[in-house]
């Protein structure tokens, strides 16, 4: 089994800021000009569309016969896997029941399980590589969702009380993950997230002219794993709250005119992750932009140009679309929520 750090979607590297081979985006709107209520005109489509791109592609999801074996690549099988449970699953949560977007968010998860066999495929990774962090996150996404396995659980248990689990070396904001993952297993955290927190790039509240692709991601998944992919906003302490509001509308701005539309995406999700009132004009003026770039199938590309209308039902492949279109959904569904002051189950009152 061969798994790599990621430092976006699929272990890529993002495009370096500035338009990618010289080409322009003169259609993207500035900030500036942003209409009140725009985000609200356009998310409910924005979610259904990606939604039903996802579903009609979960095929795509499924792991091949050979994935426990040492050659299978973890980021082009489990991790798409684990990432459409993951935010299907923080969709579902945040929609209201009955609705089809609920609906479909939870066959997914449903679909997802099916594909680890309801636990027994995980609890076969964690038996063959018992200190590696992914098959434990990946059971994570679907505990927090009240899907559980015994025997996973039984053979985790001790392992997350070693020292070698809790000396495991790696960056902080993916040290965050995993305290996420064992609060929701419901496990005793192996650190503390405070001190953590504090080693991040948003922790330490870097100067905000450093933000670039790399640090970008790291920035949206230390805001995923402290808030529980936005299920507790509230978790986001006062300073990193006011720092995020004052400077995500300078880096989408950035994002938008570069073509970075994932990366757009997640921060978008984070706007829609922190207490209080959602920043209104940061969603009115970036969500009509991802909603243009949203092809008519529902799919939205990673980066770069975005095809025509009228381009083949499929115009991008898979694996150049399939996370920035779950991010889409995710970020929407948060942000339909934040707008509307919709509470998710759980959600926490307090920063503690």
């Amino acid at each position: 089994m061969t798994t790599t750090a990621t430092q976006g979607p699929q272990g890529r590297r993002p495009a370096p800021q500035g338009h990618p081979g010289g080409q322009a985006y003169p259609d993207r709107t500035p900030r500036e000009h942003a209409s009140p209520g725009a985000a609200l005109a356009v998310l409910p489509h924005v979610l259904r569309t990606a939604l039903a791109w996802t579903d009609a592609h979960r095929g795509e999801f499924a792991l091949p016969d050979d994935v426990l074996e040492p050659h299978t690549q973890v980021n082009a099988t489990l991790k798409p896997l684990g990432e459409l449970a993951q935010l299907c699953s923080t969709v579902r949560t945040a929609t209201t029941p009955g609705t089809p977007e609920h609906e479909v968010a939870g066959d997914l998860v449903t679909y997802a399980w099916q594909q680890v066999g309801a636990g027994d495929l995980l609890l076969e990774l964690l038996r063959a590589e018992p200190f590696a962090a992914y098959p434990y996150e990946i059971y994570a996404a679907f505990a927090g969702y009240g899907l559980r396995h015994e025997g996973f659980e039984a053979l985790a248990r001790p392992l997350t009380a070693t020292r070698a689990w809790a000396h495991t070396e790696q960056h902080a904001n993916r040290q965050l993950g995993l305290i996420n993952s064992e609060r929701r297993v419901g496990v005793v955290t192996h650190t503390d997230a405070g001190g953590v927190l504090s080693r991040t790039w948003l922790g330490g509240l870097s100067e905000p002219w450093t933000f670039e692709g790399p640090s970008g991601y790291a920035l949206t998944h230390t805001v995923f794993h402290l808030t529980d992919w936005g299920r507790m906003p509230d978790r986001v302490p006062e300073k990193i709250d006011a720092y995020l509001r004052t400077w995500l509308p300078a880096w989408a701005d950035g994002c938008l005119e570069s073509g970075q539309w994932d990366l757009t995406g997640e921060l978008l999700a984070v706007a829609a992750s922190l207490p209080g009132p959602a920043p209104l004009e940061l969603l009115d003026a970036v969500w009509p932009v991802l909603a243009d770039v949203q092809h008519a199938t529902g799919c939205v590309p990673e980066t770069g140009l975005p095809v025509q209308q009228d381009a083949p039902p499929d115009p991008y492949p898979f694996i150049d679309c399939y996370h920035s279109t779950l991010v889409t959904a995710f970020a929407a569904a948060l942000s339909l929520r934040s707008l509307t002051h919709e509470v998710m189950p759980g959600r926490e009152r307090h920063t503690p």
